[in-house]
């Protein structure tokens, strides 16, 4: 007969009764945590993360490059602007979850692709590289928390690290830039994390005054890349090319530099959600079979940011998966 006041023979001590957990975390996305997740950069778009501006824009009426911005924000024309953008999302089919109202919201809060990324087995929170927008990544945090999805790192110790500087190329290869905004210690943390989850993270440098790999790549498809080609590096059109990428150049550097025509956001294979106003460049992409949603940004764009900048991406179809 079992000596039951053996505590192996409890189920909290492993004896009978005790029902390990044996699912890998990814597998858990979507049962005890909420849908969420990406291994691509242009399978369909399924859920996003906005933050609708207020009266922080006003600080661009004191000191416009002090914070950042390029010009003074009219701030009800651009939050008429941000309301444009998340109904166009709404209206093809993206799920737009709001940030909510956080305290004390800086200038930039509304640019959430820098405050987070995601990866396969959830959300990993920046840690963003100026003093202007320390913080910004604590409400990113709330909300991931809050809408139930797991968060697998928090950049710390001295790492800076802003999401719109790590672009997937495979579902098990991440472009990581090196810049003014994304030091080594922060790459070395995102390497490390991605490597538990089997993906590889591969530096690149950024060109001296280039803000994020954003401003310079974009993936329209498994095999389309759109680069800024005065401003990315060999070594990633290296990779993209030894990946199978067709490589599209930018067409006309004034539309991609006043109108924003290269800060988009891709909706899913060959269609993609970009500024209005760029006609050589709708063009050039629609002559490549590239589908284009028009949405005006032009006043938001005064904060030196567009679509891309705007969208903080929440979850697309995993490759995995398809």
């Amino acid at each position: 007969m079992a000596d039951r006041t053996n505590p192996q023979n409890k189920a909290a001590y492993g004896g009978p009764g005790w029902s390990p957990r044996t699912l890998a975390a990814a597998a858990e996305i979507g049962t005890l945590w909420s849908s969420c997740g990406i291994d691509s950069e242009f399978a369909r778009l399924k859920s996003v993360l906005m933050h609708r501006p207020g009266n922080e824009l006003l600080a661009s009426h004191t000191d416009f490059n002090k914070v950042q911005m390029l010009d003074v924000l009219d701030v009800g024309r651009a939050q008429a602007q941000h309301d444009a953008l998340v109904q166009a999302y709404r209206d093809h089919g993206v799920t737009v979850f709001d940030l909510g109202h956080p305290g004390n919201a800086t200038p930039n809060q509304m640019f959430m692709a820098d405050v987070f990324v995601m990866a396969p087995e959830g959300a990993i929170v920046a840690r963003p590289a100026s003093t202007i927008r320390a913080g910004e990544e604590r409400w990113a945090s709330q909300a991931i928390g809050r809408m139930g999805m797991p968060i697998t790192k928090t950049i710390g110790g001295h790492g800076t690290f802003e999401g719109a500087d790590l672009i997937w190329i495979t579902p098990k290869l991440a472009l990581v830039a090196r810049g003014l905004r994304t030091n080594d210690e922060g790459f070395h943390q995102i390497e490390a994390t991605l490597h538990a989850m089997g993906v590889r993270a591969l530096q690149i440098q950024l060109p001296y005054g280039s803000m994020h790999l954003m401003g310079m790549l974009r993936i329209l498809d498994n095999n389309l890349a759109l680069c800024w080609q005065t401003r990315i590096s060999h070594v990633a059109v290296d990779v993209l090319r030894d990946h199978g990428y067709e490589i599209l150049w930018v067409p006309d550097e004034v539309e991609a530099r006043d109108g924003f025509a290269f800060n988009m956001v891709t909706l899913g294979p060959r269609k993609v959600m970009t500024p209005s106003g760029n006609p050589i460049s709708r063009k050039y992409y629609e002559d490549h079979g590239v589908e284009c949603v028009m949405v005006d940004v032009s006043e938001l764009g005064k904060a030196s940011g567009a679509i891309g900048c705007l969208t903080g991406i929440i979850e697309r179809e995993l490759m995995a998966n398809l």
